[in-house]
């Protein structure tokens, strides 16, 4: 059995990532979101495991100590991270896992597994961006300024990223992606096993 593909999402603000993922979540039944550990008390309605992993500082700290955090930043007194191992046992079953993560989560995964699969989308332009940010109409101008300095910042990492997914129209954002997953599947690297077998197979033919 191959394994299953590690994919760094990533995105800034407004560009519709959180609306990709869902859709790709929905139509694909071999593909697991990673979920994130985090420091902070839960919200209301929200469950351990299925929402975050709800820990403590010093269950946290202890676990980046033994290499057991793929990610992990600190945002306004709260660590958050990626736990490897529910990432590394979906992927030894063959299962996709999506981790939609920032940048800096991102630029770290990507040099602990060399091999993962990242994605960056993107808006069609920054005028559309804008545009999006104010049809919320749930922020304020200076918020939306600072989203809007953030995502410039982000943009400039996107040529660290495999791919680039332009979200102007989210169907074919979804199959864009879609054809991503399916393309790296095939990559020699990942069939090489695949190939020595029908190698050895055709000795006996």
């Amino acid at each position: 059995m191959n394994k299953g593909l590690v994919i760094v999402l990533s995105a800034p603000s407004g560009c519709g990532k959180g609306t990709i993922l869902k859709e790709i979540l929905d139509q694909s039944e071999d593909i697991r979101l990673s979920v994130s550990a985090t420091t902070r008390s839960p919200r209301p309605g929200e469950e351990d495991g299925k929402d975050y992993f709800f820990l403590d500082r010093k269950e946290f700290e202890e676990m980046i100590q033994n290499g057991e955090m793929l990610e992990h930043a600190e945002y306004a007194g709260n660590l958050y991270g990626t736990p490897k191992g529910p990432v590394d046992a979906w992927s030894e079953d063959g299962i996709d896992v999506i981790l939609e993560i920032e940048v800096q989560g991102g630029s770290q995964v990507k040099e602990k597994l060399p091999d993962c699969v990242s994605i960056f989308i993107l808006p069609p332009s920054f005028a559309e961006l804008n545009r999006r940010l104010h049809k919320r109409g749930t922020e304020t101008e200076e918020v939306i300024r600072r989203r809007l300095a953030l995502a410039k910042a982000e943009m400039e990492h996107a040529e660290d990223y495999d791919y680039i997914v332009v979200n102007n129209d989210l169907k074919d954002a979804v199959e864009d992606v879609k054809r991503i997953i399916a393309a790296e599947k095939l990559r020699y690297s990942r069939c090489s096993d695949t190939v020595e077998r029908v190698l050895i197979d055709a000795e006996t033919v």
